[in-house]
């Protein structure tokens, strides 16, 4: 071959080595930048896993600690309402005392029946603090919180009304704890 073509085929075999290099050159950065980018990916996804756990485990926190209050709560509902019933306690205790005095008779009965009353204005006041209200004697009858026992002919009353209450019925807020006995006119 002459010289020429031979220099000819040296230079295209000279470029295509070096075309064959940045090739190799470019597909091993690609192959370096996707690896890159993978352990990017990867760390990024140990790094989510990491905060799933924590949240997770925050929010199972978050849970039993508000279990734990609804319990406790639960548990000490009444204990307002406890509290204001100490006075009436208290009331009571005294009367108690006062009977075990030498006072005249008339005296002591006069100051029991007062005591009596005062302790049980302090039962209902302390009642109604906390919702709990009598069925008014002078309501008409309401078959949800009274419950007529009997029913009687009443000049005085029209029919269906009531006559009489039998015992005292008593609500919390809008619902009967206990219905009225009652007695309606026929």
């Amino acid at each position: 071959m002459s010289k020429e073509k031979l220099q000819d085929e040296n230079l295209v075999n000279e470029e295509e080595t070096v075309e064959q290099e940045i090739v190799a050159d470019e597909a091993e950065a690609e192959a370096e930048a996707v690896e890159n980018e993978f352990e990017l990916l990867e760390a990024e996804l140990l790094a989510l896993k990491d905060k799933y756990a924590r949240v997770h485990a925050d929010f199972d926190n978050i849970k039993k600690r508000l279990e734990r209050e609804k319990y406790t709560a639960v548990e000490y509902a009444n204990e307002k309402f406890a509290k204001d019933m100490i006075p009436v306690l208290d009331a009571l205790d005294g009367a108690m005392k006062s009977v075990q005095t030498d006072a005249d008779k008339a005296e002591l009965f006069d100051k029991l029946k007062e005591g009596i009353e005062l302790t049980h204005k302090s039962f209902l006041t302390q009642l109604e603090k906390h919702g709990v209200t009598m069925v008014a004697h002078d309501e008409p009858f309401d078959p949800n919180i009274h419950n007529a026992i009997q029913a009687m002919d009443s000049e005085d009353v029209e029919s269906g009304q009531i006559v009489q209450t039998f015992q005292t019925g008593y609500k919390y807020k809008n619902r009967p704890l206990r219905e009225a006995m009652v007695i309606v006119a026929n």
